[in-house]
């Protein structure tokens, strides 16, 4: 097949070389001019033969609803966006009740793999019609892993990122899990190689995972992660995962408590903390370290 491909980072431009070298000829396009194959996107679409072209677009959500307007004014009737990235579900079928007009089709499409997708390939999660999907299933075919899964036509628009969504919920609290677990060991005297017994886990055991594997690899690069902040962003998935289970009335607890967990990440002094010490002093008397008071007072 043919592609336009919107956005080059770090997702969209191993995206474009797995398929290349899956066979594929990828138009891409980028602000980027050192890594762009066109100078913009009509130059991009140009150089894609009809009568059906497909475009797939990995940008950050902000940017997603410019891109769609700036392609409707060079796409025809027939034509496919692929939106792959990161994208809040319930804004799907307005943006494709916006294409319809013109009579161009709208996949979305949730994409898990990272850095790692161009060497492993790339979890997909695709939401839209049957008819446009079997259009891009070589795409899907040629990026996602080898082997009979990696592959979902979830349902129609909005499922695809509505499953990657959930997905990234759960890899939440799955770190979470095993980031508290580790602390635990390292807390304790008993147990003397840490990095050790998680690698001991990656076979054989009910928790061995992927992240897991990555677990290992950042242990072996920093043994007691010294040179690590414990600092952590959420991309925004996480909150409209709990978002939707509490309109749905579906409890999380466990999803929930991990996407605090990562706004407690970001607070180099709790103000809740501070307000449990002053309530522990005043019912029982117990001592406070003030930010004032020298070593020897604390």
């Amino acid at each position: 097949m043919e592609i336009g491909l919107v956005g080059l980072g770090k997702m969209g431009g191993n995206m474009r070389e797995r398929l290349r070298n899956a066979g594929h000829k990828v138009i891409g396009y980028d602000t980027n001019p050192e890594v762009s194959d066109a100078t913009d996107l009509a130059d991009m679409v140009s150089q894609l033969p009809g009568p059906q072209r497909v475009v797939w677009i990995m940008v950050p959500v902000q940017f997603i609803d410019a891109v769609i307007k700036d392609l409707m004014e060079v796409l025809s009737e027939g034509d496919i966006i692929i939106d792959g990235g990161n994208t809040k579900y319930d804004g799907d079928q307005p943006r494709a009740d916006l294409l319809a007009q013109k009579g161009i089709k709208l996949i979305d499409c949730g994409v898990s793999g990272g850095v790692w997708g161009l060497k492993n390939g790339y979890a997909l999660m695709a939401g839209g019609d049957a008819e446009d999907i079997a259009v891009a299933q070589p795409i899907f075919d040629a990026l996602k892993p080898e082997g009979e899964f990696g592959f979902v036509h979830a349902g129609e628009v909005g499922a695809g990122h509505f499953a990657k969504m959930v997905h990234n919920g759960i890899e939440y609290a799955v770190m979470q899990a095993y980031a508290e677990g580790w602390e635990l060991l390292t807390a304790a005297d008993v147990v003397k190689d840490v990095p050790a017994t998680f690698e001991s886990w990656r076979e054989g055991t009910v928790i061995r995972s992927w992240l897991l594997d990555l677990i290992v690899l950042a242990l072996k690069e920093d043994a007691d992660l010294s040179g690590v902040r414990g600092y952590a962003e959420d991309s925004g998935e996480g909150r409209w995962t709990v978002d939707a289970a509490i309109r749905l009335a579906v409890p999380m607890p466990a999803l929930t408590a991990a996407l605090f967990a990562r706004f407690a990440s970001r607070q180099t002094d709790s103000p809740a903390m501070k307000m449990v010490a002053a309530m522990r002093n005043q019912f029982g008397g117990h001592a406070m370290q003030r930010e004032s008071a020298s070593i020897d007072e604390i």
